[in-house]
């Protein structure tokens, strides 16, 4: 038994620990496909809406403890769910998007108040069919020759999905396949000319496909949707050498009358090159039935009579006349022949007539789009004129009455009959926007019969609109004006441009460019110019800008116009003293002043209003509101006035100033002023004591003003100098042989003597000794020599502020003499005299030159330290 207790006890304590200790709970893992648990495996669709319950975390813990869930994220990631810490329900509180993020990362946590389990997940999100096919490399413009065979690839077009899956995948088909020649490969995009089909320069210059790209559709929000888009694909047609010459105006028929004289013209062939891209130069020539009464102009056409009619056998003559193409290599190339009709009358018994397809006709109308191209012919007026008569009386003029130079008239010259065809002359003024209907008349007059018989026929062309015209602003330049504290997305202006052009080419989109636009946006369509949303402005940096606004169709044609915005001021600045405390010395009867500086930019945000808040004593000073300059009340005229009124009798006041803006709201800043009054009497007795009394605040205004009397001596010395040396220069008694060097006694002649600020109790003039010696007569050597002109002294540098006794002289040397500090002053042989001398300097005037050298030396080493 005693051997046994030992080891009863050890499992006795073991059994207390284990009692007491505390197991952390855990999460039940229920595995894939699960909506509660640890968020193993799980996933979401990107389409589930924000605010849905879209798992619950489940857990517990050993000791039946109630458990808390957390749910964190990475900082650097969107905390995309929450989670209610007693159920555990997590829900969706951001937007999924897998294109942009097709994972979540996220923490787990479960805990009994005393121990913490956290585990790291990892959520997949799904795809939804959310993404539109997306065409790239727009626009689509191929160029393709007419004679392109069937069957050939012309272009390919391409289309992407972000989407996966199905829902990914793209396939291509025309929007309207039969009423075009082309075809698309559904899944390449490749567009081919179809079987059979051929391109025609002449019958369409240009097709316009449209490429509707598919995706393979899928699920979102759970609805199946298909989404798609379309791309115009433009191809241009390229003209090449496929057609033969054209006669204009046929059939031909012209008239020879009985008194026709020999070389007159008949008739006039006119023929074109079929091609009107790049058409040929043409020649005329006759190949046969002419008996040789008759011949041709091979480049004008013209058929002229070669005989008297008297001497013609037959009264109808039939001619073959044929057109050749010459190349632009100069060889003959396509050819055409066309039949000419001549007859021998001589009658003239009726007028000239218009003919249409049905019989006679009066008026005639066509359909033509704007702007053709020079020299088109309108195909869609089929008019014929005929003159029954014979010989000189069927020969007529043809000519159209209305607006010149649009149109003419071919042939101008009619013999009996002719095609009336209609050419266009000038292409800019066939104009849909300046007239949508162009009338003309069409007339038709006998040329040489005294009775002069004629006919009239309308011709009425309605035009049809293309995109010809550019998008013009209502003005070249927009002034808006706004606010500096105006909010990001805040309006500016509207500007507004107009393309007269109808339908879709009418419509104009803007934008904006210009190291000026980068605070604002346009909107493409109402021409709103706008500030950023993020867009600070501020008038102090920048109070105007400049940049540029585009106006643009849909076919790229554009213009410009120049955008300016000035920045009104805002009062956001508060006035702003040198210092918040200052020292200032007052004359009696003089005024001091204080001053404020405002950063606003405009008035009267920047102008600044001076009053005294606060003084002590108080009613002894006088503030001008606009200036700040102070002055004593008038009440107060001399220092016996103010020693009665002043606290202590030392004659220094303590002023409040307050300086404030004229803005609105206003804003003011107040500073501390200290003032110290002296007597303008003592000052009067000295003008080195009033020089020194109006630089004690500014000492370095004394160091400017002793560095523009040496720069002067400096200068004058020079100038004489200069002078001297080209006097004798051209009096030739200066040779360049010699140089004669002399070296200058000391002292120097002609030197100024100037003592830096060294103040001398005796006298407060003396405070700038100036002394100069005579002349020297030995400046300038007469001698056969002659010495190089004289070069302009460097400037001097600046003197310390308190020269020491023992500190070598600086000197400056010039052509006539040296400029150098007074040399130390040797010891008096009289000490009493000198003392004497110096108790009867002013009191005043000793403060103010200790005053004034104490504030020169401590500006001199913060100058010092800085550099």
């Amino acid at each position: 038994m005693g051997r046994g207790a030992p080891a009863v006890l050890a499992v006795w304590m073991l059994f207390l620990s284990l009692a007491q200790a505390n197991f952390a709970p855990h999460f039940f893992d229920n595995g894939a496909g699960s909506t509660n648990g640890n968020m193993a495996l799980f996933s979401l669709p990107e389409d589930t809406p924000v605010g849905s319950h879209v798992y619950t975390l489940n857990g517990t813990d050993p000791e039946g403890d109630p458990v808390s869930y957390h749910i964190s994220f990475n900082p650097s990631a969107r905390s995309v769910f929450s989670v209610d810490p007693d159920l555990g329900n997590i829900t969706l509180i951001e937007e999924l998007d897998r294109e942009r993020e097709d994972e979540i990362e996220a923490i787990i946590s479960i805990s009994d108040g005393l121990n913490l389990v956290a585990e790291k997940v990892t959520i997949l999100v799904t795809d939804a069919n959310d993404e539109a096919p997306r065409f790239i490399q727009e626009p689509y413009v191929v160029q393709v020759p007419e004679d392109t065979p069937s069957g050939t690839s012309i272009a390919r077009v391409r289309a992407v999905d972000r989407d996966t899956g199905s829902a990914g995948s793209v396939t291509y088909f025309l929007k309207n396949p039969h009423s075009t020649k082309f075809s698309v490969d559904r899944h390449s995009g490749v567009l081919r000319l179809q079987a059979g089909a051929t391109l025609d320069y002449e019958k369409a210059r240009a097709h316009f496909i449209t490429v509707v790209a598919k995706d393979g559709g899928g699920k979102l929000r759970g609805a199946d949707v298909v989404l798609s888009a379309t791309t115009l694909v433009t191809v241009n047609v390229e003209d090449v050498q496929d057609m033969a010459p054209v006669f204009v105006g046929t059939p031909y028929y012209g008239y020879v009358y009985e008194d026709t004289l020999p070389g007159s013209e008949v008739l006039t062939v006119v023929a074109m090159d079929g091609d009107r891209g790049k058409p040929n130069r043409v020649l005329y020539s006759l190949v046969n039935g002419s008996d040789g009464a008759f011949e041709i102009n091979e480049t004008s056409g013209a058929i002229s009579v070669t005989q008297s009619p008297s001497q013609l056998r037959r009264e109808v003559y039939e001619l073959h006349v044929q057109v050749t193409e010459v190349s632009s290599a100069g060889t003959p190339a396509a050819q055409a022949v066309v039949p000419v009709t001549i007859r021998i009358v001589d009658l003239n018994n009726h007028p000239p007539t218009f003919y249409g397809e049905s019989g006679p006709q009066n008026r005639f109308e066509l359909s033509m789009y704007e702007h053709p191209p020079q020299g088109e012919i309108l195909r869609g007026l089929k008019i014929t004129v005929n003159d029954s008569d014979q010989g000189a009386n069927a020969k007529f003029n043809l000519r159209l009455v209305g607006p010149g130079g649009i149109f003419r008239v071919v042939p101008q010259t009619v013999l009996n009959e002719a095609q009336v065809t209609i050419i266009v002359e000038n292409s800019a003024a066939i104009d849909f926007e300046k007239s949508k209907v162009l009338t003309f008349k069409l007339l038709a007059i006998e040329v040489n019969t005294p009775e002069k018989f004629s006919s009239t026929a309308d011709v009425v062309i309605q035009l049809l609109d293309t995109n010809d015209n550019v998008p013009k602003f209502t003005s070249h330049y927009y002034v808006a004006r706004i606010p500096e504290n105006a909010l990001g997305g805040s309006n500016v202006l509207a500007v507004t441009a107009v393309d007269p052009d109808t339908g879709p080419w009418g419509e104009v989109k803007y934008s904006i460019y210009g190291s000026g636009a980068d605070l604002f946006l346009i909107h493409p369509s109402s021409g709103i110019i706008y500030t950023q949303p993020w867009a600070s402005l501020d008038a102090e940096a920048t109070a105007r800008y400049n940049f540029y606004v585009k106006a643009e169709d849909m076919e790229g044609r554009y213009s410009l116009a120049e955008v300016f915005i000035t920045l009104l001021d805002v009062n956001d600045h508060y006035p702003q003293f040198e210092e918040s405390v200052q020292e200032k010395t007052m004359v009696l009867g003089t005024p001091v002043k204080i001053e404020a500086t405002d950063e606003d930019a405009e008035e009267p945000n920047n102008l600044v209003d001076y009053s005294i808040t606060h003084a002590e004593p108080a009613n002894v000073f006088d503030i001008n509101a606009h200036t700040g300059e102070i002055w004593l009340k008038n009440s107060i005229r001399s220092l016996d006035a103010l020693h009665n009124i002043t606290p202590n009798g030392d004659l220094t006041w303590s002023l409040e100033v307050q300086a404030k803006d004229r803005g609105s709201p206003s804003f003011s800043t107040t500073a501390l002023l200290r003032i110290d009054i002296v007597d303008a009497e003592m000052l009067s007795r000295s003008p080195m004591a009033a020089f020194l009394m109006q630089t004690k605040d500014n000492p370095m205004k004394a160091v400017g003003v002793l560095a523009g009397i040496m720069a002067v001596i400096v200068a004058i010395t020079v100038l004489i100098s200069t002078a001297t040396f080209w006097r004798n220069k051209k009096s030739n008694k200066v040779q360049p042989v010699r140089r004669v060097l002399r070296k200058r006694p000391s002292p120097a002649p002609r030197s100024i003597r100037i003592e830096w600020l060294k103040f001398r109790r005796t006298k407060a003039t003396d405070k700038f000794v100036l002394k100069e010696a005579p002349p020297n007569e030995n400046c300038n050597n007469n001698s056969r020599g002659s010495t190089p002109p004289p070069q302009a002294p460097a400037p001097p540098p600046p003197p310390s502020a308190a020269p020491s006794v023992g500190q070598a002289p600086w000197t400056v040397p010039t052509v006539s003499g040296s400029l150098a500090p007074p040399q130390p002053q040797q010891p008096s042989p009289k000490p009493r005299a000198v003392a004497k001398r110096k108790a009867m300097g002013s009191p005043v005037q000793s403060a103010l030159v200790s005053e004034l050298r104490q504030k020169f030396e401590k500006k001199n080493v913060q100058s010092k330290a800085y550099f």
